[in-house]
């Protein structure tokens, strides 16, 4: 069976090209996962993630375990079989979602007591029993469960919370069952304080993951600070195993962490978007329910593929969302998975050419301009289904 390796194929500055070979396929990276919580990415089908050009997708181990259930997925064949996925499928450990819990979950050494937000029923979340539930729902990467502290937060809350985080690390690793093809990620924390993310790194890179994580970003800091934290951190990751940025971000945001040498990426935001109306494009991201939509016959993007731009128009959208049409949302999640998609499958190519700083100035021009005039894109026709 395929052992699980990064392999490196070009690099351009800090950013790297690479693949990773896993039990489920080999992605290449850098690569965005779409988000599948709960054992789907919402308004999507697998066959149209997959038109997407997706290679790895996310599921969460808090809300499988809440629904249906970490034991009757396995019964079922396994996450892959369960969500029509037999691609490779990281899954968060559900530490995030825990400490979200607020009043709902108290923290101890050992672990942490909640409450289910969906009947209010007791649960007990341990390293080992994230561990095991990721193992039951055949993750082909699995985390390891750790606390993010809210920011901000005093320098000597994030240290206590971030050496806790890596002695449930050693636990997570203790408890995960290594079998060719798999892998388990640890992950950096640290807040924003230097320091802190390297002693992190220090405690992981002792212990020895497969890949590592940097968590506790993207939460309220802004993204120059996102940005520093990772100029000091992700040159203290070993340079054979893949960097995961988690829960990141914005288009901008995805080009200035591969700049930085980040290889995997996840975000709520495309889809979320997709379902309020808001399209991401190469000139930024349009509002659909804008009136302005309503009578325009182009499509979302003349540089996208997907089903909502090759065979609808801005006024066909603008009206789906109008009329709160479900097919609103599903078009629109559509287009947004297949823009991030496109934009990491254009920066991967420009670090194997190495014309990455003329590609990511390029990104960064276009960002700053607004929508298409007429000119620029013509009114087509929009071709008839066959």
């Amino acid at each position: 069976m395929t052992a699980f390796r990064w392999r490196a194929q070009a690099r351009s500055g800090r950013a790297r090209a690479g693949f990773l070979d896993t039990a489920h396929g080999t992605v290449a990276t850098p690569t965005f996962m779409p988000v599948g919580t709960v054992g789907t990415v919402k308004a999507m089908t697998m066959d149209a993630v997959r038109s997407t050009g997706a290679g790895i997708v996310l599921g969460n181990t808090y809300h499988l375990m809440l629904r249906p259930g970490a034991e009757r997925v396995r019964a079922l064949g396994g996450l892959h079989r369960f969500m029509d996925w037999p691609g490779p499928i990281l899954t968060d450990s559900g530490g995030f979602q825990v400490m979200s819990l607020g009043p709902l979950r108290k923290l101890d050494a050992d672990g942490v007591t909640f409450r289910s937000h969906i009947d209010g029923s007791k649960h007990r979340l341990t390293p080992e029993r994230s561990t095991d539930i990721q193992h039951a729902l055949d993750a082909t990467i699995s985390m390891c469960f750790d606390e993010c502290p809210a920011l901000p937060a005093p320098p000597e809350v994030i240290a206590q919370s971030m050496r806790m985080s890596m002695r449930w690390a050693e636990r997570c690793r203790t408890a995960f069952v290594a079998r060719p093809g798999y892998a388990q990620y640890g992950i950096i924390q640290g807040g924003t304080e230097p320091d802190l993310r390297a002693e992190s790194v220090r405690a992981l890179t002792d212990i020895g993951f497969e890949g590592y994580a940097i968590g506790g970003l993207a939460v309220g800091e802004g993204q120059e600070l996102m940005f520093s934290t990772l100029d000091v951190t992700v040159g203290l990751i070993p340079d054979d195993a893949p960097r995961y940025l988690m829960g990141v971000g914005t288009p901008d945001d995805l080009l200035g962490a591969v700049e930085r040498g980040v290889d995997m990426f996840d975000c709520v935001m495309p889809t979320r978007a997709g379902r309020t109306a808001r399209a991401y494009t190469e000139r930024g991201t349009l509002n659909l329910r804008n009136a302005r939509h309503a009578t325009d016959s182009r499509p979302i993007s003349p540089h996208c593929d997907c089903l909502a731009c090759s065979r609808h128009s801005r006024a066909y959208l603008h009206h789906l969302f109008r009329a709160n049409e479900i097919l609103g949302p599903m078009l629109l999640t559509w287009h947004n998975l297949a823009y991030y998609q496109r934009l990491m499958r254009g920066i991967r190519a420009a670090i194997v050419d190495g014309t990455l700083p003329e590609h990511a100035a390029h990104l960064r021009a276009q960002w700053a301009m607004e929508d298409w005039s007429p000119d620029e894109m013509p009114f087509p026709d929009i071709p008839p289904v066959p």
